[in-house]
């Protein structure tokens, strides 16, 4: 059948590329690079299965910029684009999921959308009753950025906002063009499903919090951050996972949805959500306090980005402790090869890292690798592991 899938970020771009080995599949976006990259099978994000799929495989897949070529004839209709979570009105900016809703209703065809961005409880309910329509279901994603399509080649669990044969068909094409034998498929209606994805994202940010503010206590007590983790995860419902000490959690999805699950709870009685959020900023003060009593002049900022072997740097916590520093007048100088620009956030960016070790009296790493090893006495991190 044709698919379409609205917006080519880690969402979009993994179920395009998921889909379009046994469908049809035109994905839509409204940056023309993005569109040309992928009509020329490169990837323009970085996603080591993505861009191996792009090469290698026979897909059935085009990009376009033309929205009424990518939806007429779908049978579905995906929208994956950005929604970003304002601090001011508590509640997230879904202009861009409504705006392809609108488009999907103007065209008067016959197809069902499936929201995979993350959006508010009720969202689904409240787009039915605005446009008065019921062709619109959410489905939540749970994908890691850089491992997006390995994540839906192998999926934890596909859930679907609804109990219809619709939603049967969405889950098993989901399921047929995935690796794993047994994948567990669950239906529910849409809101629960919309409750699921924030609350396992939340759990997820508690966890690293958790560990955060373990590592924390360690540190200026002066005790083993790692073997303090080691012995506690060695109880089997705890476990050994998930628990790499950072200097926050932050990219696309845990900051925003943690707090989008705090405002749904504005009329609920809380203690924990509301604690999640502030632990976060609780540890980039910590970082920050203990990058100052190291008296440096300047501090180099190793890598924005999130994650290993990731390229999105959106949100990540090292920028919030670039804020606290530059608070309190520190130069700051930026290591980040993807950056093209020589500034970011009015700091300098160096690409040149011998110059980038050599200028700096201190440099933050939120994960290590092989090459700042090589300066590990002007290193402060707290990463254990080298993985996320």
């Amino acid at each position: 059948m044709k698919i379409a899938v609205a917006g080519i970020g880690y969402v979009g771009l993994s179920l395009a590329t998921l889909l379009s080995q046994k469908n049809e599949v035109v994905a839509l976006d409204i940056v023309p690079e993005k569109v040309e990259m992928i009509n020329n099978r490169i990837s323009p994000i970085k996603d080591k299965e993505i861009e191996e799929y792009l090469q290698t495989k026979n897909l059935n897949l085009r990009a376009t910029l033309d929205y009424k070529d990518a939806f007429n004839g779908a049978q579905y209709v995906i929208i994956s684009t950005p929604t970003n979570y304002d601090d001011v009105t508590n509640y997230f900016d879904t202009s861009s999921v409504e705006d392809i809703i609108q488009k999907v209703i103007s065209m008067n065809i016959d197809t069902t959308m499936v929201v995979k961005s993350t959006i508010p409880v009720g969202f689904i309910e409240n787009m039915k009753e605005k446009y008065n329509i019921d062709n619109i279901m959410f489905s939540p994603e749970f994908l890691r950025e850089g491992r997006a399509l390995y994540d839906n080649l192998y999926p934890s669990r596909i859930i679907v906002g609804e109990k219809s044969k619709r939603a049967e068909i969405f889950a098993n094409l989901l399921k047929d063009c995935s690796l794993k034998q047994d994948v567990t498929i669950k239906y529910m209606n849409s809101t629960e499903a919309e409750a699921v994805k924030l609350f396992a994202n939340t759990y997820l940010a508690l966890r690293v919090s958790y560990f955060n503010e373990l590592d924390t206590y360690a540190e200026i007590n002066g005790l083993n951050t790692q073997d303090i983790i080691e012995g506690v995860g060695l109880d089997p419902r705890i476990g050994t996972h998930y628990n790499n000490p950072s200097f926050g959690y932050g990219g696309y999805c845990l900051p925003k949805d943690t707090k989008q699950l705090l405002a749904n709870y504005s009329k609920v009685p809380q203690n924990l959500i509301e604690a999640i959020v502030k632990s976060n900023d609780t540890r980039k003060d910590h970082i920050t306090n203990m990058i100052m009593k190291k008296e440096p002049k300047v501090v180099g900022i190793y890598r924005l980005t999130m994650k290993t072997n990731s390229d999105n740097f959106r949100c990540s916590a090292i920028q919030g402790i670039i804020e606290r520093l530059k608070n309190k007048n520190i130069e700051i100088i930026i290591y980040e090869p993807t950056l093209k620009e020589n500034t970011f956030n009015e700091c300098k960016v160096i690409n040149d890292f011998n110059e980038f070790k050599n200028k700096a009296d201190v440099i933050l790493a939120n994960r290590i690798d092989e090459s700042i090893k090589e300066v590990k006495d002007k290193v402060y991190t707290r990463d254990l592991y080298s993985e996320d």
